[in-house]
């Protein structure tokens, strides 16, 4: 807790700035202590975890587009992971007592999680200590990249806050939960349920090949919606979301170690056992 017994939270995103998911979750968090916020000054969805050298790194104050109480805001030149770092070395001057990540225009569920600077930003504040969570919003694929007005992030951000005021009551928790990852369906309400979900193996968004005619011709990678979520595990993100559109919550680890037997699996590695047996 903050010296001034007021919890300072953190806030950044990978739409950017001017996003209106980020303000949404900022006015939820409203009056529940000192908020920060230091977000990408540009859109930066797509990011991971990423933290390229030719990034600037400059800081500008950034007027809040709401009212946020005590509120201080910041557009950072870099990517959502390198915002925190820059809100966390520069900016807050203590440790926040809680990161919030989004919240996102597009769901980040599956095995395509790391690609997400919503995610990769969470994963960042979590590795310096941070409790941290990640917050997206479904929606229509075309919104994806967009700071549309069509998008309703009230239930999401009164359920960011709801988890948010619980992580920040419960720092104990197991060593292996490090980010609990939030996916809200497209149209939930108040009464909309949540469900503990683990996140599945499977590909929800997959790549689609530039269209150019010669190799050497500028082509951009695109990406579309390919998923049957019937068909994903029952205790998965994505059956949760997208097929029975209740409010995902995964908890994730910085600890990417399979969950494997290493003992039966160096018995392989080591030719003493056949694959499969």
């Amino acid at each position: 807790m903050s010296q001034t017994d007021k919890p300072v939270i953190l806030f950044t995103n990978d739409d950017g700035i001017e996003s209106p998911g980020l303000w949404a979750a900022v006015q939820a968090f409203q009056g529940s202590g000192a908020l920060l916020v230091a977000a990408p000054r540009e859109q930066q969805s797509g990011m991971g975890r990423s933290m390229p050298h030719s990034s600037e790194g400059r800081i500008f104050p950034y007027d809040a587009p709401v009212d946020c109480g005590e509120c201080t805001a910041y557009a950072v030149d870099g990517t959502p992971a390198q915002a925190v770092q820059h809100a966390v070395l520069e900016l807050a001057g203590e440790a926040p007592d809680l990161l919030v990540s989004g919240i996102n225009y597009g769901e980040n569920t599956g095995n395509g999680v790391t690609i997400s600077g919503t995610v990769g930003a969470a994963l960042e504040a979590a590795s310096l200590g941070i409790p941290a969570l990640a917050v997206s919003q479904q929606t229509p694929t075309d919104l994806h990249r967009s700071y549309s007005n069509a998008v309703d992030f009230s239930v999401a951000a009164d359920f960011a806050l709801q988890m948010g005021n619980w992580l920040m009551d419960h720092s104990a928790l197991p060593d292996d939960v490090d980010v609990l990852k939030i996916d809200v369906p497209w149209g939930a309400s108040k009464e909309t349920e949540w469900r503990l979900t683990r996140l599945s193996r499977r590909r929800v968004y997959w790549p689609t090949r530039p269209e150019r005619l010669a190799l050497h011709d500028s082509g951009k990678l695109g990406y579309q919606y390919n998923s049957d979520p019937t068909a994903a595990e029952p205790d998965s993100d994505v059956y949760a979301l997208l097929n029975d559109a209740v409010i995902s919550v995964t908890p994730i680890s910085l600890d990417m170690t399979s969950r494997t037997d290493m003992f039966r699996l160096s018995q392989i590695m080591l030719g003493r056992e056949e694959y499969g047996r």
